[in-house]
């Protein structure tokens, strides 16, 4: 008998052939801007709110998709400020919502009638009681394909450019003598900083 065993020609493809790994880059602000007015345009109001509340919370999918109302919501009003538990992490982040994530998702809660107990982006599949991450990622897909972005360069490192762009800003700003706001970590930890 032969001792060496006999070995089979096996050849696997690695996963990643062909891919882009790694980090993509970031949104650019026009980008932003073309996407918005396109959903605007088109009366594509969950979707707007979807996408400015994305932009504005930095929050992972999995965190986005399963927002219930209450969350961001004061009485009928969606907050200036909001707090949500990572399901990752399950630690709090806080975040602000600018005002065109605010008119886009209260406009979204009342076409939908939803009320504070619901999910922000209710599932229209009846098992699922919010959008899955695959299709709020198919969402994302068509909307850089609208704009004409290939989708694939694309990824989660938009909110750390703009949160280093306004930082820059503020520290500009401090150096020309407008007063802006600080804390112990600095002007801003978020994509906006304040005047004082």
């Amino acid at each position: 008998m032969d001792a060496t065993p006999s070995r089979r020609s096996h050849h696997r493809e690695p996963w990643n052939k062909g891919k882009l790994t790694g980090q993509k880059a970031p949104f650019k602000p026009k980008d932003i801007w073309a996407m918005r007015v396109r959903l605007q345009q088109e009366h594509r109001t969950r979707e707007l709110a979807l996408l400015n509340l994305g932009i504005d919370s930095k929050l992972r999918a999995c965190d986005l998709v399963s927002l219930k109302v209450r969350d961001i919501t004061h009485g009928e009003h969606v907050a200036n400020r909001a707090i949500v538990q990572q399901k990752k992490t399950g630690r709090p982040v806080q975040f602000e919502i600018t005002a065109p994530a605010r008119e886009a998702a209260e406009a979204w809660i009342k076409q939908a009638r939803l009320r504070s107990e619901d999910y922000l982006f209710p599932s229209r599949i009846h098992s699922s009681p919010h959008i899955c991450t695959r299709q709020y990622a198919r969402m994302l897909r068509v909307w850089l394909t609208d704009i004409g972005l290939d989708w694939r360069d694309y990824g989660r490192d938009y909110a750390e450019m703009m949160v280093s762009t306004a930082r820059t800003l503020a520290g500009a700003l401090d150096a020309e003598g407008v007063r802006v706001c600080s804390t112990r970590n600095g002007t801003t930890t978020s994509h906006q900083f304040a005047i004082e």
